[in-house]
Order: C-alpha cells, then sequence, then structure tokens
C-alpha cells in the first residue's frame, strides 16, 4: 500500500513538473510573439521608409528630367525668336533692295551696300537651319527608357526571387492535387516533365525590331509582358502595330519545337506566321498565320487560320508546347503531366515560319516566357 501511494505521488510530481514546464514554454512564447510583434512592426516601419525614400528617388529624377525638357523648350523657343526677329530685319532690307534694284537707281555707293546686305542676306541662310530639340529629347527618352526597362527587369524578376520561400500557416496541412480548382492551378507553378519533342528542342527568342511599343522583352529576350507605358524602341518597319511579337529564328526546313508559359496571360495566342504577315494583322486572322488562342473573358479556347475559329473543349493550358514540321504540319500542345493534343494544322508553305505571339487586353501586365528546354 505504500509502494503504490509513493509511486502516484511520483507520477503526481512528474506531471506537476511537466506542467510547470509547459506554462514556463507557453510564457516565453507568449514573450517571443510579443517580440515577434514588435519587430514585425520594426520591420514593417524601416520597408515602408525605404520605400518612401526610393520613390522620392524617382519623383525627384522625374522632376528633374521634367525641368530639364521645359529648360531646353524655353531655351529652343528663345532662339527660334531672335532668329525669326533677323530674318525679318534681313527681308525687309532685301525689300528695299529689290525695289531701288527695279527703280535703276544704282550708283557705286549703292552697288557698295547693295552688295554688303546681300552678302549680309545669303550669310543669314546659314541662320535658317531647322532648331530642334529631337536629338537632346531622344537621349533623355531613351535613358529613361532604358531605366524602366532596367526596374522592370530588377523589381518583377530580380527582387522576387530574393525572397525566401513564403512558410505555410499549417505545416501539416495537405492539398490533393484533384481538389485545386481552376483558378488555383492557374496559380501554381508551371508543369515540368520530359517532352518527347525535346530531341527537336530549338531556344527561340523574342525579336525586340517586331514587338509592339507597349509589350516589353525581358529575361535575355524570352519573355514579353504587357506593359503600362510606352517602350521605347529603336525605330523600325517590322514593328507590330497592334500588341504581337515575333521570335528572331525562322524556320524552312526541318521539325522544330519549343514550349511556351502561359499561365502568367489571361489572354494570348501561341503561334506561327511568315515574316511577311502584315504589322496590323492579328494572329489566325490572316492566310500566313495559324495559332491557339485563349480569351480569358470568354475562358474560351479555340484554333485560328485564315480568319476561322475551331472551339476546343479544353482548360486554359498553362504551358503550350509548339511542334512544327515544315511542308507538312503545326501541332499544339497542352504541358501538363503529359503532353495533350490541342489542334493540328496542315500547312504547305516553303517560305520561312516564325514563331508569333499576341497578348489580351493591355490594361493588365499579363506576360508570356519561353520554355527552355535541354535537347537529349
Amino acid at each position: 500500500m505504500l509502494k503504490c501511494v509513493t509511486l502516484k505521488e511520483e507520477q503526481i510530481r512528474d506531471v506537476s513538473k511537466q506542467l510547470e514546464i509547459t506554462k514556463e514554454t507557453i510564457n516565453a512564447l507568449r514573450k517571443d510573439l510579443s517580440k515577434t510583434k514588435e519587430y514585425t512592426s520594426q520591420i514593417l516601419s524601416q520597408i515602408t521608409e525605404d520605400f518612401c525614400c526610393m520613390k522620392e528617388y524617382i519623383e525627384r529624377q522625374e522632376e528633374n528630367t521634367l525641368m530639364f525638357i521645359e529648360q531646353e523648350q524655353r531655351a529652343a523657343r528663345q532662339k527660334i525668336a531672335q532668329t525669326i526677329h533677323q530674318l525679318c530685319v534681313e527681308k525687309y532690307k532685301l525689300i528695299d533692295i529689290k525695289a531701288q534694284m527695279e527703280k535703276g537707281l544704282e550708283s557705286d555707293e549703292m552697288e557698295w551696300q547693295n552688295s554688303n546686305l546681300l552678302e549680309r542676306g545669303g550669310g543669314s541662310s546659314s541662320t535658317m537651319h531647322k532648331f530642334t530639340i529631337d536629338e537632346k529629347f531622344n537621349v533623355v527618352r531613351s535613358a529613361v527608357g532604358d531605366l524602366k526597362r532596367k526596374l522592370e527587369i530588377l523589381l518583377l524578376e530580380e527582387y522576387p526571387q530574393q525572397f525566401p520561400p513564403a512558410q505555410s500557416p499549417d505545416l501539416h496541412q495537405e492539398t490533393s492535387v484533384c481538389s485545386l480548382s481552376s483558378e488555383s492551378a492557374a496559380k501554381s507553378p508551371e508543369p515540368s516533365i520530359s517532352s518527347q519533342f525535346c530531341r527537336w528542342a530549338d531556344n527561340v527568342t523574342f525579336d525586340l525590331t517586331t514587338a509592339y511599343d507597349r509589350l516589353a522583352i525581358t529575361a535575355q529576350n524570352r519573355k514579353v509582358m504587357v506593359s503600362s507605358n510606352p517602350t521605347y524602341y529603336e525605330p523600325s518597319l517590322k514593328r507590330f502595330c497592334i500588341s504581337q511579337v515575333l521570335c528572331s529564328q525562322g524556320f524552312s526546313t526541318g521539325c522544330h519545337y519549343w514550349e511556351v508559359i502561359t499561365k502568367d496571360s489571361d489572354g494570348w495566342a501561341v503561334g506561327v506566321a511568315r515574316g511577311t504577315i502584315g504589322r496590323r494583322d492579328r494572329l489566325g486572322r490572316t492566310e500566313n498565320s495559324w495559332c491557339v488562342e485563349w480569351v480569358g473573358p470568354q475562358k474560351q479556347l479555340s484554333a485560328w487560320h485564315k480568319n476561322q475559329e475551331t472551339l476546343l473543349r479544353n482548360d486554359k493550358p498553362l504551358k503550350v508546347g509548339v511542334f512544327l514540321e515544315l511542308q507538312k504540319t503545326v501541332s499544339f500542345y497542352a504541358i501538363t503531366d503529359r503532353e495533350m493534343l490541342l489542334h493540328t494544322f496542315e500547312i504547305n508553305t516553303s517560305n520561312p515560319l516564325y514563331p508569333a505571339f499576341w497578348l489580351y487586353s493591355l490594361d493588365k501586365n499579363g506576360s508570356l516566357t519561353i520554355n527552355h528546354i535541354n535537347r537529349k
């Protein structure tokens, strides 16, 4: 009996000890939580202050740039006004010379004066050059465009990659792949598989000379995204006047394959086109272009050629594979855990074909990314 009491007392002491440890742990965690809140508040304040400083830097540079443009404009206007005044004075002098010459009132002295005036008048033509500030403004515009492209690359690509992986609120939560909705699937990482077409893979890149000026090209010319402001590209006769871009690589013979990540755009078209496609011709609406197209608001996937639409009974692909067999077919695949054929066009052309792309809705920052594939 005494032993039983002693054993129970020991058990009670053990439980009491564990209870005390648990209480101490709870108190310590509460202190840690309080410190975490305080530290988080400090970090938030510091980050907010840092972003405010960065905004201030940009606003200051914007103010200085606009001030420079205004000053150059005023200086140019003043110079032009001065030149106009000088030319008007010379014009009236030339009118007088002409009138005197017509009256035949010329003498040696008058001839000398007239010759001086004519020399000055002839010299004045050198001042009649076009006073333009285009050159200076183009330098400023190019500098601003270059800064914008660098900021887009830094803020949209490099900066987010520095973040550590986000921790899930529930570490024990399990999610079934089958239970994912179409919206959550669109936000999930793009699928990656070993394609049966890898041996024909080509490393295609976007052609800056064809990109519409509201499309920004980044990531070593592998990503195209809608820009809220015009991108200042070099002038090019090949540039599209609508939201489209071609790749630099064109193919005339053989088999070729490439993949495009489409999950980050609400509306797009992926296809091929001849280099002679009109700069205002939308992909798939002409005889010399073929594509599959997803338009988000209608939630419709279609195939297009010669302005003929073929409705496809499929959800939005997160990645599209394009297999081109010249002078035979071009096939489009939805790339998931397997390759699912979307549509095949028969093609019969000896002209080079280029990977071609269209982006829907210039109000949204949608993007398409060419997926890098290793040949096997």
